[in-house]
């Protein structure tokens, strides 16, 4: 008898929770970027995760992956666009060009292209192309960070900047510039291979270098246990935004390394998602 006690009121459960269980269809290694010739640099694919209901159309977060811009790819968070989908959102998961084949100006204008294709496609998927926003955890933070503000990657595709806002999930690099003065790195350091070993690029690479009062607002998260530059940059970049904007909300996750910063979205009824749909769509009633 207790068995099926527990087994009905599981089955409640799921009843009251059904958006976890929304039928959702993904599409997998659509090509958004040609190889580019003469290097070393493939092309580029992204993976389509969206509710099955087209009855009306859905915002659309695109996301960028974390690996210290020279690995990981955007299979490892298939789980993210899932459970995403489930909650009504178009979630389209991106790879990108790593160092060093590619440096981060390379990463950043193919960002720029899956917002690109977003725009010109993810109508079909049941995507609103006029309510995308962009997120990404670590070096993937930064790049979404970088183009949601530098306008000149979308200006080189000749397209207006479309992102609405940006989810920034412990987000590394957000001082580069600073970072790399301090460090002092030697020839042959991966993020001289990424970032070059100029000055003025590490400047030009760095989001708090390209605040502006018309900047998207920002959904920040960030770890309290996370590595101390994610933790320096940060708090510099919360600290210049004032400034410029008051459209931006900072949470702060005490006892959360780097990596579980991510790997909480693994958990379907983490409440970071409730943060995520309050800000993609404030009005929008809960499910």
């Amino acid at each position: 008898m207790k068995n099926i006690l527990l087994f009905l009121l599981s089955i409640s459960l799921f009843i009251l929770n059904g958006c976890a269980f929304r039928l959702i269809k993904r599409n997998k290694d659509i090509v958004y970027a040609p190889a580019v010739i003469g290097t070393n640099i493939p092309e580029q694919k992204l993976n389509v995760f969206a509710p099955k209901n087209k009855k009306n159309l859905k915002p659309v977060l695109i996301f960028i992956h974390g690996g210290n811009w020279n690995s990981g790819n955007k299979s490892l968070y298939n789980f993210f666009g899932s459970r995403l989908a489930r909650k009504n959102i178009v979630s389209v998961i991106i790879d990108y060009p790593l160092s060093p084949a590619a440096r981060y100006d390379k990463m950043a204008i193919s960002s720029a292209l899956s917002v690109k294709w977003v725009k010109e496609n993810i109508k079909q998927y049941g995507g609103d192309p006029e309510r995308i926003y962009i997120s990404g955890h670590s070096a993937g933070g930064h790049l979404a960070t970088l183009i949601s503000l530098d306008n000149k990657y979308f200006d080189s595709l000749k397209i207006q900047n479309p992102i609405q806002g940006i989810v920034m999930i412990d987000a590394a690099g957000l001082d580069m510039y600073g970072y790399l003065m301090e460090e002092k790195f030697g020839a042959g350091h991966t993020y001289l291979e990424t970032f070059t070993a100029t000055p003025a690029k590490w400047k030009d690479a760095t989001p708090l270098y390209h605040l502006h009062q018309n900047m998207p607002p920002m959904l920040i998260f960030r770890g309290g246990k996370t590595y101390p530059s994610i933790i320096k940059s940060n708090e510099k970049f919360i600290a210049a935004l004032p400034e410029y904007t008051t459209r931006f909300t900072y949470i702060l996750q005490k006892p959360k390394h780097h990596v579980p910063m991510i790997v909480q979205f693994f958990f379907p009824y983490n409440p970071r998602y409730r943060d995520i749909k309050k800000f993609m769509n404030p009005q929008e009633k809960k499910d």
